[in-house]
Parts: structure tokens; sequence; C-alpha cells
């Protein structure tokens, strides 16, 4: 079978293409969600998804007619992306993602239905000053969640850490379902810090390359004792008054801002972290040495530790769509390895 899985989110659409369970074309924009908030339409959206679509079935030589199913996940299902889906409540796993998939036609965008995985959100009901902080959702992460409990063979509860542009703290229970989430925006944040605020000719406008455990731990431990916006304006003291290296500079920021995810972590009532719970860390391999590390020197956490390779991660959007198509009856297990 051909199968498309698509991962659009805020920022981005990426379109893989797939055979036997293994990935035979890829396509990326920078194009997403985003686009249909500026412009007020998701004109854009679209168009990303017909270039990538495109693309990769030129790159397989195939026919638009050849493809056998299409599936889709992230911020694409939510109301700026082609349908909404709603979000399922906590507790989700495989089986409810399955059964919520949604199929959209699109023939403006491909002949055959869109299926649509949809996002999880926390609970029920109305949220106020009372319970806003356990409150919380995804899109797109689900999907993950799924493909990466797979390829671990995950057995037990376990947190999840994920940054990216966001930070998404998930907890999973011994059925692999999804019991909550919490989310910063560390990445976002530490974006913006670096190359949109006074502090960026401290750290020339760039992110920590090599990691520098010292640097890291010592902005972790400011940001902790007298607070981010204080700990990110030492950058700019140690870059005028000390002999402190510019990468050095930039790890001391790194561990400023990532030591709110630790606070979130530990203290968030949206995933309930207890300190002997098993953790599972992702992404980028700066970020993930890195968590690692404040997380190991923290003290609070002394469950097991799983830092993930860039093997284990790859594509996980879309080996989770193709595992939740195969519980829905859409493709068989086959097609998933």
């Amino acid at each position: 079978m051909n199968i498309l899985t698509i991962d659009a989110g805020t920022t981005n659409t990426r379109t893989l293409l797939w055979r036997a369970g293994a990935v035979v074309a890829q396509a990326q924009l920078e194009t997403g969600v985003r686009n249909t908030a500026i412009d007020g339409h998701n004109g854009a959206l679209k168009q990303a998804l017909r270039d990538t679509i495109a693309s990769v079935l030129a790159s397989a030589r195939i026919a638009p007619s050849e493809v056998d199913l299409a599936l889709a996940s992230g911020m694409i299902t939510s109301p700026m992306g082609v349908q909404e889906v709603p979000h399922l409540p906590a507790p989700a796993g495989l089986a409810q993602l399955a059964q919520g998939m949604q199929a959209v036609d699109l023939p403006d965008v491909l002949a055959q239905p869109l299926w649509l995985i949809p996002g999880v959100r926390n609970q029920h009901g109305a949220v106020g000053l009372h319970n806003v902080e356990a409150m919380d959702m995804m899109r797109g992460e689900e999907t993950e969640v799924v493909a990466l409990l797979e390829r671990l063979q995950l057995r037990g509860a376990a947190t999840l850490i994920m940054p990216g542009s966001h930070t998404k703290l998930i907890s999973v229970d011994e059925q692999r379902r999804i019991l909550g989430c919490s989310t910063t925006i560390a990445g976002e944040l530490l974006q913006a810090i670096t190359q949109h605020t006074l502090i960026k000719q401290s750290v020339d406008g760039g992110f920590a390359q090599t990691l520098v455990p010292k640097m890291l731990l010592a902005g972790a431990a400011a940001a902790q004792k007298t607070g981010l916006a204080r700990a990110c304006f030492s950058v700019r003291t140690l870059g005028q008054f000390s002999a402190i290296e510019c990468n050095e500079r930039a790890n001391f920021l790194m561990g400023a801002v990532l030591s709110g995810d630790l606070l979130a972590l530990r203290n968030s009532t949206a995933i309930q972290m207890r300190p002997d719970t098993p953790l599972v860390i992702t992404g980028k391999p700066m970020l993930r040495q890195a968590l690692g590390l404040l997380i190991e020197e923290h003290g609070f956490f002394y469950g097991k530790r799983i830092i993930v390779d860039d093997q284990q991660q790859a594509n996980l959007a879309g080996h989770g769509a193709l595992l939740i198509a195969a519980a829905r009856g859409l493709i068989s297990p086959q097609e998933t390895v």
C-alpha cells in the first residue's frame, strides 16, 4: 500500500509516503496553522498540503490515484486547520484515538478522504481560576506518544518529556493511555530571549552549541533563586564583566529557561508527577542532554530515566498514525513495521 501521513502543526507541514512500514519519500514546508491565524483563512495550509503531497508522489514516481490511504495529525485538526476534530478526554490510548478518527473530503487537496487523528485534553467541563493549572491539551503529540511507547516497548506508568517550541510533559499509565499533559513555552521563550531582547548581543543571537554542565546548572540555580527575569539579565552581566565565553553564556541562559520545565514537572497538577516515576526524554540532542543533566542534579527525581536516541524518535508522528490506522482497521498490522 501507498500511505500518506501528514504532520501539520503551528509552523510546519511534513508529509511522508510509506510503503510496507518504511518511508519512501518525504517533504516539508514552513507553513502551518499560524498562517491561517495571520491570513484569516486556511488557503496557505491547503497549498502546503498540495505541494508536499505532490513532492513525495513525484519522488516516489507514483500517481495521485495510487495513494491508498491518507492520515493526518497535529494542529490540522484544530479550528485553524482543515476541519476541527474535538479533543478526546483523558485517559486516551490507542483504541480511543483509533475510534475518534474522522474522515474529511478535501477534493481541492487530494482525491482520497483524509483521516484526521484527534488530540487529547486533560478533562471535561468548564475551566476557571480554580482548575486552570490542571487543564491542558495536545494536538499531534498523542500520535507521537503511541509510536514512542511501541518502539520502546515501555511497560508501566511513565512521564514523557517532549521539548520543542513547546515542552510537553505527558503522563501515561500501565495500559499505555495518556492520562494528562502539562505544557510550557520553554522553546519559544528561549528563542524570543535569544533573538529578540537585549540578551541577543550577549549570546550572539545563537543557542548553545555544546553542553557545558557547570554553566547549565548555574543558570538553572539562578532562575530558581531570583527568578527567570533576573537570571536572564545575568547573561548580559557575564558578557560585559567576565571572561566567560559565548557558548557558556548560552548554556547559562538555556539552564535558566529549562529550569521552569523541571518546576512544572515536579509541581504541575496536570500530570501529578511522583519522584519515582520513570522519565522518558526526547527532543534534539542538546535538549535531551540538558534536561537529563538537570533532572539528574535536581534531587527530587529518582525514577528510571530513558533518553531516547535519534533513531528511536525518527518519524514518530507518521509511525504513530500508521499504528492508529491499524487499530481502526484501515490497514493491516504488517503496514506498520
